[in-house]
């Protein structure tokens, strides 16, 4: 076993424990911390599958931006509502959670199937890009490609992005704000 393999049975326990706490957790607090460090080994993830870019942006929107959001609606929320999301009586296993047990079961076995089943050399696409030579090697030219681009010629939608989400916060902390009694 090489370096690679044992980094990514480290990371991929990281991020699946870790994912495993945030769906068991009664702790809102310690759910949306043990999310971050999900987010950040999935990047880890990432950056063992040589998809640089992808982990780059898997830090900034999810990590930088989704999750900034998901800390800022949980501390604008009012006591009264986080008493009563820590209230609730939570069975994991009940009647009620039967159809989502078995739903997420039918899912798991569709992924396990195409994950084992899956032969990814032998898709007509990928035979046909490898015969005709049309393979983009990974290179630092690709990167720096996609960050002129993004800086240059999808300036204005980035900057709108980064707009809708920032008009997001504004609306969540208006939304979750108090009435005064005038």
């Amino acid at each position: 076993m090489n370096l690679a393999q044992i980094l990514f049975y480290i990371m991929a326990f990281v991020t699946l424990g870790s994912a495993l706490v945030v769906a068991i957790s009664k702790n809102l607090v310690r759910s949306i911390f043990m999310f971050f460090v999900t987010l950040f080994g999935l990047a880890g993830l990432y950056v063992l599958a040589v998809a640089d870019f992808v982990a780059v942006t898997q830090i900034v929107i999810y990590v930088g931006g989704i999750l900034v959001l998901i800390l800022f609606a949980f501390m604008l929320s009012g006591k009264q509502t986080l008493d009563a999301v820590a209230q609730q009586q939570n069975k994991f296993i009940s009647l009620g959670n039967l159809y989502a047990f078995i739903l997420a079961a039918l899912f798991l076995v569709v992924m396990v199937n195409v994950v084992f089943k899956a032969d990814v050399n032998a898709l007509p696409w990928v035979k046909t890009a490898k015969e005709t030579g049309n393979v983009i090697p990974v290179n630092q030219s690709g990167i720096n490609n996609i960050g002129i681009n993004l800086m240059t010629r999808y300036l204005l939608p980035f900057e709108a992005i980064s707009i809708l989400l920032m008009i997001a916060l504004v609306g969540a902390a208006h939304l979750s704000r108090k009435e005064g009694n005038a």
